[in-house]
C-alpha cells in the first residue's frame, strides 16, 4: 500500500525526475573544454542561515554504494573524478601504514569511472561532449588536483559530489539529449516477473535505493526495503528481494517520489517526535500545501502561515463549506525512523482529505483554551511533546509518542495515556523551579500543558462527566477542579498579601495539594486567613473570601484523601482556568482605568 501510494504520487508529479535520473546534491561543477582542459571550478553553494547548501541537479541514478567499488554514469565524489585522496581517510590510513593499499584504490576507483563511460554505446560516445570527459580522465590526477586552486583543500577534506558541464553549454554533460535518451531507455528482459507494485512484467531489483533526510539515517543514507542475504525470511527457494519481487520501474518511481518528499527543504516533511514525516495526496489540495504549517514550527520567512491555515480551516468547518471539507481525495502520512543504515515505518495513517480536515479541526478546538494574548493561538505538535520532556529537550521526547499522537489526531481517537500522565509529571516536577536570572517561580502549569491536559481530558470522558470549557467553568462540580481554583485563589492572596515574593504555597504545596488534598487542606487555609489579615483593603479582602466560599461550598464536606490521575489533571486545569481569570479582570481593569490630566 505505501510503495503502490508512493507510485502513483510519481505518476502525477510530472515534474519529478523521469525513469533512470534522480536529483542529486552537486556542491561543485567542472567546466571543460572540448579538448578536456578543465577552465574553471563552479562552486554552486549558497548560504543558507549559517551553512553552505549545494544545489541540486538532474543526474543519472546513481549505483547503490557497498565496500566495493562502483562507479556512476558522469558524476561522483572527487575520489572517482580526479583520483583525489580523501584527507581523513588518507590520514587514518597512513597512521595505519596502508597508504599504499588506498591509493592503489583510488586508481581502481578512476579506472571505474572511465569504464562506466566506456559501456555507453559508441554512439553516444561520439557525442563531443563525452569525448571531452574522456579527454579529461586522461590527464594526470597530480595535474589535476593542483588545477582546484584554493578549493582543492575543501574538495580534499569533503570528498564532495562533482560533475561535469562543456564550456559554453548551459546543462550539465549527463543532461546532454543523447546520454539522457541512453538512459531512459528501458527493456525488460526474459527473465521478467510480475511486479507486486504496478502489477506489469519487469526486471526485478534486486537492491533498493538508500534514503537520506530521515533523522538518525546514516549520512549516506537508509534502506526501506532490504532482505537479509541467505535468511530465514527466504522461501520457496526466492532469495532476497525476490521474495517480494518490485520491478525497477516501480522501485524508481517509488524511490524517486519519497525522495522527493524527504528532501531539504521539503513542504512536506516535518518532524513529530522521533519520526520524520511525509505527507502527500492522490490529487493537488491545499491540505498538502498547509499539512506541515499546521503541525509544525513557524516559518522565519513567515511565521503567521500556519496561524492562517489553521484558522481558514476551522472557518471553513464553522460554515459547513470549503474545498477541504468537501474532498474526497485521498491522504497519505507516513512516519519514518531510522536505527542507522535502516529504516523502520513508525505509523501509516491514510484517510480522505475531508477526513483529515474534520479530524484535525477536532483537534484543534480540543486544544482551546485561554492563553495570554501574545501567546501562540495554534500549538504545534513540536510545542506538546516538548512541553512533557523533561528540561524540556526534544531529545527527552518518550519514543513512538509523537507517532501516538498524530494517530490519534487523524483517526479521532483517545489521545495516549503517555502525553496525559507526562504533562500531569512534568507540572508536578517543576512545582518549584525558578527562573536562574530573577530567582522568581517559573509556572509550572503551562498554556501548552493546559491545553494538553483539556484535550485528553474532554476526549475520554463519558457522557456523565462534565465537559472541560476554554475559560473559567464556576459550575464544574468536579472536586479536582475545584481544588485546582482554590489552590489559586489561596496563592493569589498570598501574592497581594506579600508582593514581590520569590515563592509562593506552590513551591511547597502544590503536588501535596493536587495529589493529596485532605494532608494539607486545614494548613493552607490557616495560611489563608494569616494572608488575608495582611490586606489593606478591606474591599479586596472581602471578595477574596467570598470567591473561596463559594469554591469551598461546591466541595464534599469529606475531603478526598487521594485524587486520581485523571482528577490531578483537573485541578491543573482549575488551577490554570482561575489564574488566566485573575489576568483577564486585571487586564480588564486596567484597560478601563480613566486617564488622568497628566496623560
Amino acid at each position: 500500500m505505501i510503495l503502490q501510494a508512493l507510485h502513483d504520487y510519481y505518476a502525477r508529479k510530472p515534474d519529478l525526475p523521469r525513469d533512470g535520473f534522480e536529483l542529486k546534491d552537486i556542491p561543485f561543477i567542472i567546466e571543460i573544454e572540448p579538448h578536456g582542459r578543465p577552465v574553471q571550478i563552479l562552486d554552486t553553494r549558497e548560504v543558507v542561515g549559517k551553512k553552505k547548501q549545494a544545489r541540486s541537479f538532474l543526474v543519472p541514478q546513481g549505483v547503490k554504494k557497498s565496500i566495493n567499488v562502483a562507479a556512476n554514469l558522469l558524476w561522483g565524489n572527487a575520489e572517482y573524478l580526479l583520483g583525489m585522496p580523501d584527507t581523513e581517510k588518507l590520514a587514518e590510513r597512513q597512521t595505519k601504514g596502508k597508504e599504499a593499499e588506498y591509493r592503489s584504490r583510488l586508481a581502481k576507483m578512476r579506472a571505474a569511472f572511465v569504464e562506466e563511460i566506456l559501456h555507453l554505446p559508441l554512439a553516444v560516445q561520439q557525442d563531443e561532449a563525452i569525448q571531452a570527459v574522456l579527454a579529461f580522465t586522461n590527464l594526470a590526477s597530480d595535474e589535476l588536483i593542483a588545477g582546484l586552486g584554493e578549493l582543492g583543500a575543501e574538495i580534499a577534506a569533503t570528498n564532495p559530489n562533482l560533475t561535469f558541464r562543456l564550456r559554453g553549454d548551459v546543462d550539465l554533460i549527463c543532461q546532454r539529449s543523447a546520454i539522457s535518451k541512453f538512459v531512459m531507455q528501458s527493456e525488460v528482459s526474459a527473465s521478467a516477473r510480475q511486479c507486486l507494485v504496478s502489477g506489469e512484467l519487469d526486471d526485478i531489483e534486486r537492491l533498493h535505493p538508500l534514503f537520506s533526510g530521515v533523522k538518525g539515517a546514516n549520512p549516506t543514507g537508509a534502506t526501506l526495503i532490504s532482505f537479509q542475504k541467505d535468511s530465514g525470511y527466504d522461501s520457496y527457494g526466492k532469495s532476497q528481494a525476490n521474495n517480494a519481487p518490485v520491478g525497477k520501474r516501480a522501485t524508481f518511481a517509488y524511490s524517486t517520489a519519497l525522495k522527493y518528499l524527504l528532501r531539504r527543504g521539503s513542504p512536506q516533511k516535518l518532524q513529530v517526535g522521533d519520526a520524520t514525516t511525509v505527507f502527500w495526496a492522490d490529487h493537488e489540495t491545499s491540505l498538502e500545501n498547509d499539512f506541515a504549517a499546521m503541525f509544525g514550527e513557524p516559518d522565519d520567512a513567515d511565521p503567521d502561515r500556519g496561524t492562517r491555515a489553521v484558522a481558514a480551516l476551522l472557518d471553513s468547518a464553522r460554515q459547513g463549506v470549503g474545498p477541504v471539507i468537501d474532498d474526497k481525495a485521498r491522504f497519505f502520512v507516513l512516519g519514518l525512523t531510522a536505527n542507522s543504515a535502516r529504516l523502520a515505518i513508525r505509523f501509516w495513517l491514510t484517510g480522505t482529505v475531508a477526513d483529515m480536515a474534520t479530524r484535525i479541526v477536532r483537534h484543534f478546538n480540543d486544544l482551546e483554551i485561554d492563553h495570554h494574548p501574545d501567546a501562540k493561538p495554534y500549538l504545534s505538535i513540536k510545542t506538546l511533546l516538548t512541553a512533557i520532556a523533561a528540561l524540556g529537550d526534544a531529545d527527552n521526547i518518550p519514543p513512538n509518542l509523537g507517532g501516538d499522537v498524530m494517530r490519534a489526531i487523524l483517526e479521532g481517537l483517545p489521545y495516549p495515556e503517555t502525553l496525559f500522565s507526562g504533562a500531569v509529571r512534568r507540572i508536578r516536577a517543576e512545582q518549584s523551579k525558578k527562573e536562574k536570572r530573577t530567582g522568581k517561580l517559573m509556572m509550572n502549569v503551562t498554556y501548552p500543558r493546559a491545553a494538553i491536559l483539556k484535550a485528553c481530558l474532554n476526549r475520554k470522558r463519558t457522557p456523565f462527566e462534565k465537559e472541560i470549557t476554554v475559560s473559567l467553568d464556576k459550575d464544574n462540580p468536579s472536586p479536582g477542579y475545584r481544588l485546582g481554583r482554590l489552590f489559586a485563589v489561596l496563592e493569589r492572596i498570598q501574592e497581594e498579601a506579600s508582593p514581590n515574593l520569590n515563592a509562593t504555597i506552590r513551591d511547597r504545596y502544590y503536588g501535596a495539594f493536587s495529589a493529596t488534598p485532605a494532608t494539607v487542606f486545614a494548613t493552607l487555609m490557616r495560611m489563608k486567613n494569616h494572608h488575608l489579615a495582611k490586606l489593606d483593603n478591606p474591599g479586596r479582602r472581602v471578595n477574596l473570601e467570598k470567591l473561596v466560599g463559594e469554591i469551598v461550598d461546591g466541595l464534599s464536606p469529606t475531603l478526598p484523601s487521594h485524587l486520581p490521575l485523571a482528577d490531578q489533571g483537573r485541578f491543573a486545569i482549575g488551577y490554570y482556568h482561575q489564574r488566566q481569570d485573575f489576568f483577564a479582570k486585571r487586564e480588564t481593569a486596567a484597560a478601563e482605568q480613566p486617564l488622568t490630566a497628566k496623560e
